[in-house]
């Protein structure tokens, strides 16, 4: 890469670093370019304004998200070994995201009822996310995996209502032993609608 784009990706790596831990709305100008040692306009110069800057942060995170998350997983066979890496993969990420924060999930915080073009954007790429795991679980219904009675917007819910819950006992109240939890009810939950002909993987 050239330099500018050197230094765009550098200040985008730190930018994400500070949503992260501040949220979006918490991202300055001011406070990249003192992380940064430079100067505001120095900033500016790589992005448009504060809401671009803000918006190649969000890209940046669901892009890392793809890489660590989706695009392994999709790797693994239809069914239920996929669905299984999704969430593994999943709860990995989260679990490191303890100390760090989730983009998606505090940004769904900060622009539940906040219009404009960064909660558009949220809201496209966990509907993405949502929508993969939802054609993951259909499959392991075709395959034969899961009862062929079973909701698959039903499972993907409670997969992702197991992934709110481990984050905010894990980064709110800091509760011990969220992970495992979180784990054994993707466990239980799959046993639920596991086709009884399937064994256990």
């Amino acid at each position: 890469m050239r330099k500018g784009e050197l230094t765009r990706a550098a200040i985008l790596d730190v930018a994400l670093e500070l949503s992260s831990r501040d949220g979006l709305e918490g991202l300055t100008i001011g406070l990249l370019a003192d992380r940064m040692n430079m100067s505001k306009s120095g900033v500016f110069a790589h992005f448009g304004s504060r809401e671009d800057l803000q918006l190649e942060v969000v890209k940046l995170y669901h892009h890392r998200f793809e890489q660590e998350v989706f695009f392994p997983s999709v790797r693994e066979p239809r069914g239920l070994p996929r669905l299984q890496s999704m969430f593994d993969r999943w709860l990995g990420r989260v679990s490191v995201e303890i100390a760090s924060g989730c983009i998606y999930i505090s940004g769904a915080v900060e622009y539940d009822d906040r219009p404009g073009p960064i909660r558009e954007e949220l809201v496209k790429m966990v509907q993405a996310w949502q929508g993969a795991l939802q054609r993951s679980a259909r499959q392991a219904i075709e395959v034969g995996h899961l009862r062929a009675d079973t909701d698959a917007d039903q499972l993907v819910y409670e997969m992702y209502g197991l992934i709110l819950a481990l984050h905010h006992d894990a980064r709110f109240l800091r509760m011990p032993g969220s992970v495992d939890r979180a784990r054994r009810g993707f466990e239980r939950l799959i046993e639920n609608y596991r086709n009884p002909s399937t064994p256990a993987q």
